[in-house]
């Protein structure tokens, strides 16, 4: 019997497998840390680890479906949130094994990588997945804010309900202002953001690179937290150090005001 992917679909990956395409970028870091030589391509996003090198696929919205094909996997690794259904429908009518990761918490980070190296790609866990598990169990929240977390501007998008990145900031003890409403990724105007009572606002550098000069000018003497958006957002061997990554700079925020 095949096994099932994160989404119940069961998937028809070989006994062995030798060449993994990954759609994602976290997913591509974590076979490339894990299993080198089974990652036979990824996407033009993937750019960890450093100087990865294996053939491209264009993006995860946008994937070379034909490219692909021709690269023979045994396995095509893809996420419910990063990768549209269409691409993944087309892939198995093609008669390619795709896995779906489903990842809306860090505990379910843990577990569908574990699932996914086992069943997907056959390899023994890792130990860097058990370290994860240990440093994540072990975490002491830093002292509860409330926050508003942008994604994108032009327009202004925010974190909502059910997103890993959000699970994340409340395990170290920062509480998402939306965390409760009907998207994942609202749309929010931006005297809304300044409006909503948050006593925090933490910019990621992505997916949209937020920097010392772009975007905290829009808080006026609001607390600004600039975090590295791979540790916030990535979900594989930057698990391991995210949380002493991320607290430092939840801690050092900067109060802007009048563009100061």
């Amino acid at each position: 019997m095949s096994p099932a992917d994160d989404t119940g679909t069961p998937v028809p990956v070989p006994d062995q497998v030798c060449r993994v395409v990954s759609l994602v970028p976290s997913l591509t870091e974590t076979v490339a840390v894990t299993a080198p030589g089974l990652l036979a391509g990824a996407t033009d996003w993937c750019t960890h680890p450093a100087g990865l090198d294996v053939p491209r696929v264009r993006g995860t919205k946008n994937p070379d479906l034909e490219r692909i094909a021709e690269l023979r996997p045994d396995v095509v690794l893809g996420n419910t949130e990063e990768n549209r259904p269409a691409d993944v429908e087309a892939l198995r009518a093609a008669g390619i094994p795709v896995w779906m990761t489903q990842i809306r918490t860090v505990d379910e980070a843990l577990a569908s990588l574990r699932r996914m190296l086992a069943e997907a790609c056959r390899v023994p866990v890792p130990a860097w997945l058990d370290e994860a598990d240990h440093v994540w169990s072990k975490v002491t929240p830093g002292p509860p804010r409330t926050a508003v977390v942008p994604i994108w501007r032009r327009p202004w998008m925010v974190l909502g309900r059910d997103t890993f990145a959000g699970d994340a900031l409340a395990r170290l003890g920062i509480a998402n202002v939306y965390a409760h409403h009907p998207e994942r990724y609202p749309k929010i105007p931006l005297d809304e953001l300044n409006a909503t009572g948050a006593d925090l606002v933490v910019l990621p550098d992505e997916p949209y690179r937020f920097t010392e000069t772009d975007g905290p000018e829009s808080f006026p003497g609001m607390d600004i937290a600039l975090v590295n958006g791979r540790h916030l957002t990535w979900y594989g061997p930057s698990l391991v150090k995210a949380p002493t990554a991320l607290l430092p700079r939840l801690s050092a925020v900067r109060r802007y005001q009048d563009g100061t």
